[in-house]
């Protein structure tokens, strides 16, 4: 196709509509002219374009901010085009330097076969499986051999690779830097030239890595792919991205009357900019349902209808609806239908140790801390008691507003 008519053509609906599916949310999309050029040779053509997403199973399970980028990539499959999910089995061997102040420890190869198929699992409710191609990149990585391993160093100078952020300033800091580490944005950037690729997406942290899949495909004589980058979701704290060690998550695998009550627990303001990461809504509903809330419209409803859209995607519109109800049942202190049971021993206990070996505390110092703060209901009432002892009975006991057990004291 003659390039410069791409560039002068007015673009049809189709590529425009695709454009902008393209650019929702996302942080960088480099270069978006070439992306546009894609586009517009993809329906000239009928051939789809080819968009990878790499992650490497470092950990089993992944939580809705890890969804961010395969929304992304659920948009693209849905305009018709190939996602490739990429397991990096070879490059977790080596572990991503992205953002690290010291050496990634290595995975055994069973762990990372377990987080694989776990991952991969979790990853298909958001992704069509039937659409989805999944490969790994040992298939090429393991075949370069040493030879091929020489070949591929030769192809970036260390001055080029000791510019990226996190090796310059380890290197300032004098902490250590292992010579593998420079290997995986290498073999990341490799994965792209093995699939011909012509989109890559990531999270901001992944652009150096991205842009190198870039630079090896036009050395090996390829057309460079794009790259998207999307940002890091702001946890439930509405500071910090989110993560587990800030325990500021949602994971999507816990239960759908946690899930529908930790979304609707983020700000006002924080809950548009997840519509706009999350929800599969248009730009137009999403911008008609904001208009409606400026006009007056309680800001609750918006985030009820959020909360309901994340747990049925996660699990069931039947359980979105239960967990609705749940929650409305909480908020007028009842109880949800369905909570622990919990057999213990040794009547009479004293609260502390209930809480403790009933899992509603990890410790009885934070029991006590706990009912000194008033979060802690036997039966509805509030206890205010560290010294409180219960007898053999049954007894449902709520610990701030999500946890309850019914605990059968004997």
């Amino acid at each position: 196709m003659n390039q410069s008519a791409v560039t002068t053509s007015p673009l049809s609906d189709g590529v425009r509509q695709a454009l902008e599916i393209s650019l929702r949310g996302v942080e960088e999309l480099l270069p978006q002219d070439e992306w546009t050029k894609k586009l517009v040779r993809s329906e000239s053509t009928g051939q789809p374009l080819r968009i990878k997403l790499g992650l490497d199973p470092t950990a089993p399970d992944i939580h809705i901010g890890h969804t961010v980028v395969l929304n992304k990539m659920r948009q693209l499959q849905d305009l018709g085009h190939q996602v490739i999910f990429l397991i990096g089995d070879f490059t977790t061997l080596i572990g991503d330097p992205s953002g690290r102040n010291s050496t990634r420890p290595p995975l055994t190869p069973e762990q990372i076969k377990f987080n694989a198929e776990t991952y991969y699992t979790q990853a298909a409710k958001v992704l069509d499986p039937a659409r989805t191609e999944i490969r790994y990149n040992s298939e090429w990585c393991d075949a370069l051999g040493s030879r091929g391993m020489i070949q591929l160093s030769a192809k970036y100078t260390v001055a080029r690779m000791m510019e990226r952020n996190d090796f310059h300033q380890r290197f300032t800091d004098g902490s250590s830097i292992s010579l593998h580490e420079f290997l995986y944005p290498l073999l990341q950037g490799y994965d792209s030239v093995a699939l011909k690729s012509d989109l890559e997406l990531g999270g901001t942290d992944q652009k150096f890595n991205l842009l190198m899949g870039r630079h090896l495909q036009q050395e090996y004589g390829q057309e460079p792919q794009c790259v998207l980058t999307m940002p890091l979701l702001v946890g439930l704290d509405g500071v910090d991205k989110m993560s587990k060690s800030k325990n500021n998550y949602i994971g999507i695998t816990e239960a759908p009357n946690t899930m529908f009550a930790k979304v609707l627990s983020i700000s006002d303001t924080l809950m548009w900019d997840w519509y706009t990461l999350l929800s599969f809504k248009s730009l137009a509903e999403i911008a008609a349902l904001k208009a409606e809330i400026a006009g007056g419209r309680n800001p609750k409803d918006a985030k009820v209808m959020l909360a309901k859209e994340i747990t049925t995607r996660f699990h069931s519109a039947a359980a979105a609806d239960a967990a609705e109800q749940d929650f409305i049942n909480r908020s007028k202190g009842g109880v949800p239908d369905n909570i622990p049971e919990v057999a213990l021993t040794g009547a009479p206990l004293g609260i502390g140790a209930l809480l403790k070996q009933a899992n509603l505390a990890p410790s009885g110092s934070e029991a006590n801390r706990l009912i000194d703060g008033g979060g802690v209901r036997v039966d509805g009432n509030v206890v205010s008691d560290k010294g409180l002892k219960l007898d053999a009975g049954t007894y449902v006991v709520q610990v701030g507003k999500r946890k309850f057990a019914r605990v059968q004291l004997g």
